[in-house]
């Protein structure tokens, strides 16, 4: 029996009584608990396999409630908030005393969003308290843009995945932190970095950290398909290293199947790395179901969400 349901009722009593709920946003699904319940927060950790010092992102239904989850607010992320909420964009502030330390790895600072999913805004209204929500796949996989990916993940673990179609954005928010005032960029993301710089100016970039990380995706390996991938810019000198293999194509815009190739998914034929960023996980997701020896992915023009997209695919064939 599906677990997959448009009943927002169901959810809001499911997550009242500190169960999980897989929850749709216009990045990718997250696996929501109540943030003030250490059973449901305790669960999504153990549900994922994620390690304790990785923290979550509060999930929150209107700019308004930003200062009930932090205690303080500079005034660039101020200014971010009023532009880019609802949306694909979270901030990292210090916490708010209230906020557990278990939501956070115990560090003085919390990342939080307003999601732009119409479900998950309803979903958060009704309810009296803020949901963490991380992505709702085993730590280390590829994140799930569509009900059917949290279901082949989690079917056995969770009594519901809330049905809001499929992601519009296909990967994950954006996340800035703040230094003396300052924004940085700790993610890559569905924002692109050319966009925030237009409201704030310059923004340093430092997204990649092993140990106690400030903000989750800042892990060598992420994203990760179980099949070998390998990240390339030139996929026909690629192809013909692995020709007695059984080959998956992940391209941007051009097609390079021949008889050595499997398969083949395009990410844009219109070169339109918004479309390609949409398809990326779903196209990971297809291939990683097909029993291939390897994934070759193309390499994305470094620019606008092409950064973001690169920036996950390099994670995603890190050790393959």
């Amino acid at each position: 029996m599906s677990i997959i349901s448009k009943d927002i009722q169901k959810a809001i009593a499911l997550l009242s009584n500190e169960e999980l709920v897989a929850i749709p946003t216009e990045t990718v699904y997250g696996l929501a608990g109540n943030i003030f319940s250490e059973k449901a927060i305790k669960r999504i950790f153990e549900t994922k396999k994620r390690p304790f010092f990785n923290p979550l992102i509060v999930h929150i239904s209107s700019v308004a409630l930003l200062e009930t989850i932090v205690s303080e607010v500079p005034e660039k992320a101020q200014t971010l908030a009023n532009t880019f909420w609802p949306g694909a964009m979270t901030l990292v502030l210090k916490k708010h005393k209230d906020i557990p330390d278990i939501i956070t790895a115990s560090k003085d600072t919390v990342a939080v969003r307003v999601p732009n999913h119409p479900v998950t805004i309803a979903l958060l209204k009704q309810l009296p308290f803020p949901l963490a929500a991380p992505s709702a796949n085993p730590f280390n996989n590829i994140s799930p843009t569509k009900p059917a990916h949290v279901e082949r993940y989690f079917k056995n673990d969770i009594k519901m995945v809330l049905d809001g179609g499929t992601c519009k954005n296909g990967i994950e928010s954006t996340i800035i932190g703040f230094e003396k005032g300052e924004p940085i960029i700790y993610r890559l993301g569905a924002l692109a970095i050319e966009d925030i710089e237009a409201v704030v100016g310059n923004v340093i970039i430092k997204n990649k950290k092993k140990e106690n990380p400030d903000a989750p995706g800042m892990l060598d390996k992420h994203y990760a398909p179980l099949t070998a991938t390998i990240l390339t810019t030139d996929i026909a000198s690629e192809i013909k290293k692995h020709t007695k293999k059984k080959i998956g194509i992940l391209a941007y815009n051009s097609s390079f199947k021949n008889d050595t190739v499997a398969i083949e998914i395009i990410l844009s034929k219109n070169s339109d790395l918004q479309e390609a960023a949409s398809k990326l996980y779903a196209g990971l997701h297809e291939l990683d179901h097909l029993n291939l020896d390897v994934i070759i992915a193309e390499k994305l023009p470094e620019t606008g969400l092409g950064k973001s997209i690169n920036d996950r695919l390099q994670r995603a064939a890190f050790n393959s």
